[in-house]
């Protein structure tokens, strides 16, 4: 069976490729593709020393049904571990042996985190993939351009935007079924809705979106005839933008996102996990403001948000057989302004300043934390030169002096070379060394967990890899090897004697290196092939729930102008987990199984350019697996949906 799985995951990389939307397009050609990113400037994708993954509105388009988390662990080098479980469990994200608190989340180019959970992390469960536009996922050590928590990548989310007519509407609806392998009732469990207006007016365009998702009928914690745990989100978007004249532009936006769910008792072994009456609820508003002025040889950009989120937990407490209740608020402002200056079509510099304030505060039924005395502000100034010599040549250079109010000073750097021998053979070479940190978060300092003595964590890789297109750019191929150590990582102190507890920075090293890489064919105009695989091998520290192993393939076969078909094929090796045990009280580690994904999608146009139906079929084979010790997974699941264009 393993030799068959192992060959089932290397056919499944040989047989890669991309979907091109266009009907006559023949040509992969990505190497074209502009990319934000790399320099948060556009930038054409060969002239940047990054492989940046790239997922399109067509691409979106292609996974009808799919959430965000859904897609996200499509792409090569990421791991979105709980994609596949109950809605309302919480997502582990993991990039090049990195976890949540490791990844920056950005939204339109603005940095989002939750500033009251234990570590800085955004919990993408709040955005519905039906908003998102496009996304770029850039991997590897990028806190010279980004701060903090730009340690193993960058996830830059672009939100949806206004049409080029005057006014355009949109309606979408779909249902399926919400079911484990042993449960069978293929009824609407699952509901998502949304619509959006969207236009430009002369100077002036706008977006407005609403989106409601409703779950029931699957329980967090795995086990015959438990209850099962609803979840419920809705989303509102509105973006405004004015062009107050041919050289400043101001973009405007603000949502409002809201998570309630049901959730169960973490699991133990105990068989007493299973609840009804735990419910949490978080709420997130969002509202900033972008002026771009573009001169003679340069461009200014000032991104700036403020966030707030509140998270609110009923809990029963098992001691006393009564429900506890928790609150947890944090507000976040960022003011990121960075200004382009080209000095020559060959050479231009980056320079910009960041601030970022940050509070919070809690209550539980053991202790409360005041805003008044938890919150710290970052001011960083940061630099990067950017050089694309005619003959191929290109590098990407920079530094950034992070200002803590809490800790002081720290400093990161990056250096990334790449040649493109475009006029001799299309390939392009690279390489980079770059460091990151990661700032303590609020509760970690000043909680009663909390030290004030703690520092930055400190992040440093190196990569190596190239990108290439051949066959008349028919097939385009990349892969990259990189390294990565970490150090004076933070972490939880327990002294079992004293009953002494707090954080700590630890000292000594952690590794992890790997392989990322992706092929993509255009056999024909109607069929193409997508397929990636990734190899990560990280010390024992980090050796949680990270697959050494996973590979993604799909079909993408365009019948004809108004039908599509896809079918996608997963591969996710052995890893290892690891839970609290009831009752022996001592931390068992256990062996996750490796498991196989079979999905297929089927969109048809029935009114063109008007209305499109589409069915998807998940987990077809109803394999059994396990993403998380102790929780449910979905088995086979089948969804049917249509969308509107008014």
């Amino acid at each position: 069976m393993k030799k068959t799985v192992k060959a089932v995951a290397i056919l499944a990389l040989l047989n890669t490729c991309a979907y091109a939307q266009e009907k006559d397009s023949t040509k992969v050609n990505q190497l074209k593709e502009v990319v934000l990113s790399d320099t948060k400037f556009e930038l054409r994708q060969e002239k940047s020393g990054k492989v940046i993954e790239v997922i399109t509105a067509q691409d979106l388009e292609k996974k009808s049904g799919q959430s965000l988390a859904t897609v996200l662990s499509q792409a090569v080098g990421m791991e979105i571990n709980g994609n596949q479980s109950a809605n309302g469990k919480n997502l582990g994200y993991y990039i090049r042996g990195g976890k949540n608190r490791q990844i920056l989340i950005l939204i339109d180019g603005i940095p989002v985190t939750d500033a009251s959970g234990i570590t800085f992390e955004y919990d993408l469960r709040l955005l519905p993939v039906e908003q998102v536009e496009r996304i770029e996922i850039m991997k590897g050590a990028a806190s010279t351009l980004y701060g903090t928590g730009a340690a193993t990548g960058v996830i830059n989310i672009t939100l949806k935007k206004s049409a080029k007519k005057e006014i355009e509407g949109n309606a979408y609806v779909n249902i399926g079924s919400n079911n484990t392998t042993d449960n069978h009732k293929y009824k609407g469990q699952d509901f998502n809705q949304g619509l959006s207006v969207n236009g430009n007016l002369k100077k002036v365009n706008y977006f407005a979106g609403f989106n409601s998702t409703e779950t029931k009928g699957m329980s967090q914690i795995a086990g015959e005839n438990y209850e099962p745990d609803s979840f419920s989100r809705q989303n509102l978007l509105g973006k405004l933008g004015f062009k107050a004249t041919e050289k400043l532009t101001l973009d405007f936006f603000g949502n409002y996102d809201k998570i309630k769910n049901d959730y169960d008792l973490t699991y133990d072994n105990s068989g007493f996990n299973d609840t009804a009456v735990n419910v949490t609820t978080s709420e997130q508003i969002r509202f900033g403001v972008a002026p771009k002025y573009k001169y003679n040889k340069g461009e200014f950009v000032l991104n700036s948000g403020f966030t707030k989120i509140t998270r609110d937990y009923n809990e029963l407490n098992t001691f006393s057989n009564t429900i506890d209740f928790s609150l947890y608020e944090s507000r976040s402002v960022v003011l990121d302004g960075f200004n382009k200056y080209s000095f020559s079509k060959q050479l231009f510099v980056v320079l910009g300043a960041n601030y970022q304030f940050n509070d919070m505060k809690s209550q539980t039924p053991f202790s409360s934390i005041a805003n008044e005395n938890t919150k710290f502000n970052i001011l960083d100034g940061y630099t990067t030169l950017v050089y694309n010599a005619d003959f191929g040549l290109n590098i990407n250079t920079g530094a950034r002096l992070n200002n803590h109010s809490a800790y002081g000073n720290n400093f990161v750097y990056n250096i990334n070379p790449s040649y493109n021998f475009k006029t001799s053979f299309p390939l392009k070479v690279l390489a980079s060394y770059s460091t990151a940190y990661i700032t303590p978060s609020l509760y970690q300092l000043f909680s009663e967990y909390g030290n004030t003595n703690l520092t930055p964590e400190k992040n440093a890789t190196v990569e190596a890899g190239f990108e290439t297109e051949l066959f008349n750019k028919k097939m385009r191929l990349n892969a990259v090897g990189f390294y990565r150590d970490q150090n004076n990582a933070i972490d939880f102190y327990f002294n079992p004697t004293t009953f002494d507890a707090y954080y700590v920075n630890v000292n000594g090293e952690t590794k992890a290196k790997g392989i990322e890489t992706s092929l993509n064919i255009v056999v024909t105009s109607k069929l193409q092939l997508n397929g990636n695989y990734t190899f990560t091998q990280v010390d024992k520290a980090l050796d949680r729930l990270i697959p050494k192993h996973k590979a993604n393939a799909s079909l993408d076969f365009q019948a004809t102008s108004r039908a599509f078909f896809n079918v996608n094929y997963q591969y996710f090796n052995a890893r290892n987990d690891a839970f609290f045990d009831g009752n022996t009280f001592s931390v068992v580690n256990v062996k996750l199984g490796s498991y196989q994904l079979v999905n297929a999608l089927v969109k048809y146009e029935l009114i063109k350019n008007r209305l499109t139906v589409f069915g998807s079929a998940t987990n077809i084979f109803n394999e059994e697996f396990v993403e998380n010790v102790g929780y449910s997974t979905r088995g086979r699941n089948f969804k049917l949906g249509l969308n509107i264009i008014l």
